[in-house]
């Protein structure tokens, strides 16, 4: 039964009335020193386990030809087929190959994302617990031989531990308008990542189909040159380029975009946050000083503001028309309530989630964050959930979808704290 009343019955961080709590200087992170020591760290993540058991020949890939390798390595990583999207942008290690006559695919679950170039190698970022992005590249594939080796890679961090990631191993997500080499002509969006971007502003360099109903979008289309500094948009329809059984699906759906794209924010949040927390514990032999609390308190706004989707852009008029296979997939892993409902159900008429509440709250990213944030997080979220004069943080959220989520968390997820009714 949910209760008609939120009691907020818990620990504070001691303030004075009416304290303003003053703007915390950065905290500057350096991933490869200690405290953190990352690329020392023995990585936790779900790929090294797989890899454990891919070496010992516990885990048996199949290698007669590239989509068969692609398809055993993603039925062990537990990721669906059908979360594949396409980018043509020139990214990743493997830019001078990526193009639109041959995109690369992509293909996620909550914590591992793998990319696949016709032609190229597989790359996968597998999300450690404690330590953010884990980056792995297997050697080509020869048909029919061995499975390929794979390496832990340290070429990736000019883009995936820099500005767009705050200076922490994470993931990202581009905006733009590739020419035929894979080449940007034109930027519409960059180092920044989540639900909040608008959706006119997304998918430039990327193939969109389904039922997406945006009147006007970036995707599908390449730059041409027409003089100089001059240039005009062509359409770059998926398959009209290239062979599209070169992939597994001829399709990359708005859903899994939307998906991913909340995902990316979910995680280079919730990792540097628990980047910022070690840096603070660290500088004082492990505990924190008095002096972290504004620190503490920016990241809690932030990750609070996230989770439910305070800034979440709206969806066209009308809505998305996800692909049937994706959304059974999606929720393959959901946990439901007494109720029946469960932090998984999607809206798709208005907005992404019912229930807008993270799920990605079940992943052991956040599960592992320090509890004094976690502490702090909760609090926010229990203001933005209160029936009446809630935080700003919740003000989007009509009550009887409050009481939904607070019943949902309170039966569903680990680690709640006791004071939350």
């Amino acid at each position: 039964m949910v209760h008609a009343r939120f009691c907020l019955l818990f620990p504070l961080l001691a303030t004075a009335a009416g304290a303003a709590i003053p703007e915390p200087d950065p905290v500057q992170v350096e991933f490869r020193k200690p405290p953190h020591d990352y690329l020392t760290h023995e990585a936790k993540d779900r790929f090294a386990s797989v890899l454990k058991k891919i070496q010992s020949g516990e885990v048996q890939l199949d290698t007669s030809d590239d989509k068969a390798f692609l398809t055993s390595l993603l039925q062990v990583l537990d990721i669906p087929i059908s979360s594949q999207i396409l980018v043509f942008s020139a990214s990743s290690l493997q830019s001078e190959i990526i193009n639109p006559r041959n995109p690369r695919a992509l293909y996620f679950n909550e914590d591992t994302y793998l990319g696949f170039v016709p032609g190229g190698k597989v790359e996968v970022i597998s999300m450690d617990p404690t330590h953010a992005a884990i980056f792995y590249i297997f050697d080509r594939l020869r048909p029919g031989g061995p499975p390929p080796a794979i390496t832990r890679s340290d070429k990736c961090f000019n883009c995936h531990a820099g500005t767009a990631t705050r200076r922490v191993p994470g993931l990202i997500a581009e905006s733009l308008l590739p020419m035929a080499s894979g080449a940007s002509l034109e930027t519409y969006r960059r180092d920044e990542q989540g639900h909040q971007i608008p959706l006119e502003q997304r998918f430039g360099g990327w193939h969109l189909t389904g039922g997406h109903h945006l009147p006007q979008t970036h995707a599908n289309f390449m730059g041409v040159t027409t003089g100089p500094g001059k240039f005009e948009k062509v359409p770059a329809m998926p398959g009209q380029m290239w062979d599209i059984n070169r992939h597994l699906l001829p399709t990359s759906d708005i859903l899994p975009h939307l998906v991913h794209e909340h995902q990316l924010g979910f995680e280079n949040r919730v990792f540097h946050a628990a980047y910022v927390m070690r840096q603070l514990r660290g500088s004082t032999r492990g505990s924190l000083p008095p002096s972290a609390k504004p620190q503490i308190e920016k990241l809690a706004d932030e990750l609070a503001r996230y989770i439910l989707f305070t800034d979440e852009a709206k969806l066209p008029p009308g809505g998305i028309e996800g692909d049937p296979t994706f959304m059974r997939d999606f929720a393959r892993n959901r946990r439901p309530a007494r109720s029946g409902l469960a932090l998984k159900d999607l809206d798709l008429k208005t907005r992404l989630l019912k229930h807008r509440a993270s799920y990605m709250l079940y992943t052991e990213s956040w599960q592992q964050l320090p509890p004094e944030l976690k502490e702090r997080v909760y609090y926010k979220m229990a203001e933005g959930l209160r029936e009446q004069n809630p935080s700003a943080i919740g003000a989007h959220i009509p009550v009887p979808e409050k009481l939904a989520i607070r019943s949902i968390l309170k039966e569903t997820l680990p680690g709640l704290p006791s004071w939350w009714r």
